[in-house]
């Protein structure tokens, strides 16, 4: 089963708060905020947008009060696109790790945290992205780890494809008389097995979507699933949006986006500098992607000057931060949030460069 060549003569996408140039990174806003960091950091950093998640707000009860404040936009202050992720993650982080924390079922997702019990249908999943007004609306998934089986997976597969349908079909009966809509993405599973990923692509296909995405774990035994990523990227149509979930480290950005991918998320950049570690580039150029490292702030560092130009780097050291962390934890998790989104989006900006 020889996968076609890749190719994506795409460059960027219109959406209901801009455009997003590829490829692109959106940094985790999972309740509606990027830990540590205000929306004009966030601004200031140039990030391309944020992604929230469904079932995070929906479990923190703030649907109903961002809806009332008149959507995500204006619950954040942030006016770039906000992509909404459909809650297929915590079916595997949760439920499929821990069974005793729900159930699913051929109609639905049951998730059962202490008291609460939060129900997910396709129908209901579309409801609330499209409540809270985000501009790219993800389909629920069935979402998998690699290391399951095939007969797993195929189960998975199944259930994404009708989900998939009853996705678009709720979708469309909410937007037909919407002018401006968002877009629909939906999600392609079938774990390492490709005969599966090609026929959940192949299906997804004709039902037709604005963008696809890669779903299910995309590690294995801590390496990336590169010829899976290749191969799923080639059963993507030209001129379609290719979004690899959930990859995030620099050098699997730059090698998936090598295999046609061009839009990314992943909490890597916020949640490690909050445990103290900068993304830094080696080299005298500001633009050395292929030397991107990470470093942890301790005294071995204290005379490194990052090649940057974020608010860290242009008003503060290495030392000044390990100082901060010290004595004031608040102030050091944002300077350290800004440098290593502000890293990330000058990533961004070069592969672009790159692929003109």
């Amino acid at each position: 089963m020889k996968p076609i060549k890749i190719t994506n003569a795409i460059k960027s996408i219109k959406t209901n708060h801009g455009i997003v140039h590829f490829p692109a990174f959106f940094p985790d806003a999972t309740c509606g905020f990027v830990k540590s960091v205000s929306s004009a950091d966030l601004r200031n950093a140039k990030v391309d947008g944020v992604v929230v998640n469904i079932y995070h707000l929906l479990k923190n009860n703030l649907i109903e009060m961002i809806a009332g404040k008149g959507g995500i936009h204006k619950h954040m202050n942030f006016n770039k696109p906000v992509i909404s992720d459909s809650g297929g993650f915590q079916v595997m982080s949760l439920i499929h790790r821990n069974p005793e924390l729900g159930r699913i079922e051929d109609d639905k997702i049951t998730f059962m945290l202490d008291k609460k019990r939060i129900v997910l249908t396709p129908e209901i999943c579309i409801q609330l992205q499209l409540k809270i007004k985000s501009d790219i609306v993800m389909c629920l998934d069935d979402c998998t780890e690699a290391s399951v089986s095939q007969q797993e997976q195929k189960s998975s597969v199944d259930r994404t494809i009708i989900w998939a349908k009853r996705c678009k079909h709720e979708f469309e009966r909410l937007t037909k008389s919407t002018k401006n809509k968002p877009l629909i993405f939906a999600i392609v599973q079938g774990g390492e097995y490709k005969k599966l990923r090609k026929y959940c692509a192949q299906e997804l296909l004709k039902i037709g979507f604005d963008g696809y995405s890669f779903g299910g774990w995309p590690v294995r035994k801590g390496k990336l699933l590169n010829g899976t990523l290749r191969y799923v990227s080639s059963l993507i149509p030209e001129g379609k949006p290719r979004y690899a979930m959930g990859i995030g480290k620099p050098q699997d950005i730059i090698d998936a986006a090598k295999m046609g991918y061009n839009m990314f998320d992943c909490v890597i950049p916020t949640r490690d500098a909050r445990h103290k570690r900068l993304f830094i580039c080696k080299g005298k150029s500001q633009n050395s992607i292929n030397k991107i490292s990470s470093i942890n702030i301790r005294k071995k560092y204290f005379n490194m000057k990052p090649n940057c130009d974020c608010h860290f780097c242009r008003n503060y050291s290495v030392k000044d931060l390990h100082a901060f962390f010290r004595n004031d934890r608040k102030k050091a998790e944002r300077l350290a949030t800004i440098h290593n989104l502000r890293l990330y989006s000058r990533m961004m900006e070069r592969l672009r460069k790159r692929q003109k």
